[in-house]
C-alpha cells in the first residue's frame, strides 16, 4: 500500500508462492521481506533469490508496528494464547511472558487475525499489523506490543524484468551472489579490490549450496552503480578470484538508508 498504492496485492500462502507466481507470470512484480532488525535475515530467501530468475528493482524499509488483537468480546483478562508468524511472536517475547500467553505460530501475521476472528473465540488472540483488526474486525487490546520501537523490516522488490537504475541519478544499491575459488585466502582476495577501491559493503552472508557442508556462496550488497569507475574495478577484480558472479539487481536506495547511517 506504500510503495505501490495503484496495484492491486496478489496474496500468496509462502515465499514458495510468491516466486511460484512470478513463475507462473500471476504477479508482475513481488514484494518480500530480506531482513529484520530484529531477527536478522528471512529464513529461505537468500536460498530462493539467486536460483529464482527474478531481479531485484528496489528496496522498502516498513517500520513494524504490532498489536495485540482478539474479538471485541475478548479483554487482557480472557485471552489465553496469541497466534502470530514466528518472526513476529520473536520480536514480541515481553508481552506474551507479562500476560502469561501461550504463544501459536501461524503462517504470518495477518493470517493470525484471520484466524482468531474466525475462532471467535475470547480466549485467542493475535499479534498482527493494525490494518489486520480493521479487516478482520478485531478489536486492539494493546498497541505497539514489539520489544523495540526501532522494530524495522527491509523489502525487495522483484521483477523478472532486468530493470537496472541509472547511474548518476543519486544513491543505487548493487545485490550480487559470488562463488570462491577452492584456494587459500579465496575470499581475503575476492573482497581486497572493493577496500582498494573504497567501495562501502553493506551485507555479506554465506551459505551452502548444492548440499556442501563449506560456505562457497556469497550475497552480497554494496553501495554504487556497476558502471562507477570504482565500483566497475572492483567487480573486475572479484571474478580473478571466483567461478561465478551474478549481479541481482540494481536499484535506488531507499531514503532510509541514509537517515539511519551509523
Amino acid at each position: 500500500m506504500q510503495h505501490y498504492p495503484d496495484w492491486e496485492a496478489v496474496p500468496c500462502a509462502s515465499f514458495e508462492d510468491v516466486f511460484a507466481a512470478m513463475t507462473t507470470g500471476a504477479a508482475e512484480l513481488a514484494m518480500i521481506p530480506i531482513d529484520n532488525s530484529i531477527a536478522g535475515r528471512v529464513a529461505d530467501i537468500h536460498h530462493f533469490l539467486p536460483g529464482s530468475g527474478l531481479h531485484i528493482i528496489g528496496e522498502h524499509y516498513l517500520r513494524i508496528q504490532f498489536m495485540l488483537m482478539a474479538v471485541p468480546d475478548a479483554s487482557l483478562d480472557t485471552i489465553r494464547t496469541v497466534h502470530s508468524h514466528v518472526h513476529a511472536l520473536g520480536q514480541c517475547r515481553k508481552v506474551i511472558r507479562e500476560l502469561g500467553l501461550t504463544p501459536i505460530i501461524s503462517g504470518d501475521t495477518a493470517g493470525a487475525a484471520r484466524e482468531v476472528a474466525e475462532a471467535a473465540d475470547p480466549t485467542q488472540a493475535s499479534i498482527s499489523p493494525p490494518l489486520a483488526a480493521e479487516t478482520y474486525g478485531l478489536r486492539i487490546l494493546r498497541e505497539d506490543v514489539e520489544d523495540e520501537d526501532h522494530n524495522t523490516t527491509r523489502f525487495v522488490v522483484l521483477s523478472r524484468d532486468f530493470v537496472q537504475a541509472p547511474a548518476g541519478n543519486g544513491p543505487v544499491v548493487t545485490t550480487f551472489v559470488f562463488n570462491v575459488r577452492n584456494i587459500p585466502a579465496a575470499l581475503y582476495k575476492a573482497l581486497g579490490g572493493f577496500a582498494t577501491n573504497g567501495i562501502n559493503m553493506t551485507k555479506l552472508e554465506s551459505y551452502m549450496v548444492g548440499g556442501e557442508f563449506v560456505a562457497t556462496q556469497f550475497l552480497a550488497e554494496v553501495d554504487g552503480h556497476p558502471d562507477d569507475p570504482p565500483l566497475a574495478r572492483a567487480l573486475e577484480e572479484l571474478h580473478f578470484f571466483t567461478t561465478e558472479v551474478k549481479i541481482l539487481g540494481v536499484y535506488p536506495a531507499d531514503p532510509f538508508r541514509a537517515d539511519h547511517r551509523g
